[in-house]
C-alpha cells in the first residue's frame, strides 16, 4: 500500500477549503482518509488562518515513507516541515563536496 499526503476538497461552490490528509494512494480525491493533519484555506484574508499543519504528524508520515503531492510539498515547506530523509539528502552532497576539497 502506497501512502500519499494530498489535499481533500471541502467547502461550498466557489468557496473551496482544503484539508491536508493522508490517503492510501488508490483512494479518490474526496474519499476516506487515514488521518487529517491540517488544512489550507485559499481564500483566507488573514495569513495566520490560511493554513495549519500538525508538523509532528506530518514528519511521522513522511518518515514512514508517505509521498506528498506537489502542492502539499510546497505547503509543508512554507510551514517549515521537511522530512528527515530530505534533510539528510540535502546535507550529504554538501558534506561530500567539502570533504573532497579538504583532501
Amino acid at each position: 500500500m502506497g501512502v500519499r499526503i494530498r489535499l481533500k476538497r471541502l467547502g461550498r461552490k466557489n468557496r473551496p477549503f482544503w484539508r491536508i490528509c493522508v490517503f492510501d494512494s488508490r483512494t479518490r480525491r474526496d474519499g476516506r482518509s487515514i488521518e487529517d493533519i491540517g488544512f489550507y484555506d485559499t481564500l483566507a484574508k488573514d495569513p495566520a488562518k490560511e493554513m495549519r499543519v500538525d508538523a509532528e504528524r506530518a514528519r511521522h508520515w513522511l518518515g514512514k515513507g508517505a509521498k506528498p503531492s506537489d502542492i502539499v510539498k510546497q505547503i509543508l515547506k512554507r510551514a517549515g516541515v521537511t522530512s528527515g530523509a530530505a534533510r539528510a539528502q540535502a546535507a550529504a552532497p554538501a558534506a561530500g563536496a567539502e570533504s573532497e576539497t579538504a583532501s
